[in-house]
């Protein structure tokens, strides 16, 4: 039988390959990445147990990506970094997607059952990831739309998509 904790970071999974997989190849310009972000999070958060997405696409990277006169790129995994909150029963699963090695891994950060306890994708606890505290290009909702300013900073464990 599966469990509320599998079920939940399967739920992760989900969302992370139709997220990736719906938005690559996006046209995307220095003055559309927000309105992209903000689609993507959108988008995404509709599916059942999506609690909050958090998309940024880095502007600089974007007009860097420009190779051509009609002032665009295709969205693609080095552009952006994406976190989300997934909640299935009392279960709440973190991932996040970043680059690695040139490839962009979608990690299972934590997950944290209903009494508070927290399991680490990696369980060496002394291994963390890097500060990704909100910035301004940091489009953050929860599954009503609502801002949301959650970071968790934990251990992390790879998982390819």
């Amino acid at each position: 039988m599966v469990t509320d904790p599998q079920q939940a970071c399967f739920e992760a999974g989900i969302k992370f390959g139709s997220l990736y997989h719906q938005f690559a190849g996006t046209p995307v310009s220095p003055d559309s990445t927000r309105s992209l972000e903000t689609a993507i999070a959108d988008s995404i958060e509709n599916q059942p147990h999506c609690a909050a997405v958090t998309v940024d696409i880095d502007d600089e990277a974007v007009a860097a990506d420009i190779a051509h006169e009609n002032g665009y790129t295709e969205l693609s995994g080095h552009l952006m970094e994406v976190e989300m909150r997934i909640e299935y029963e009392a279960v709440t699963v973190r991932t996040r997607m970043e680059m690695e090695d040139g490839y962009p891994l979608m990690k299972l950060v934590a997950v944290e059952a209903g009494g508070g306890e927290t399991e680490t994708a990696d369980h060496d606890a002394n291994e963390e990831t890097a500060d990704h505290g909100a910035s301004e290009n940091t489009v953050d909702h929860d599954a009503n739309g609502a801002d949301d300013a959650d970071d968790t900073d934990s251990a992390v464990a790879d998982t390819e998509p």
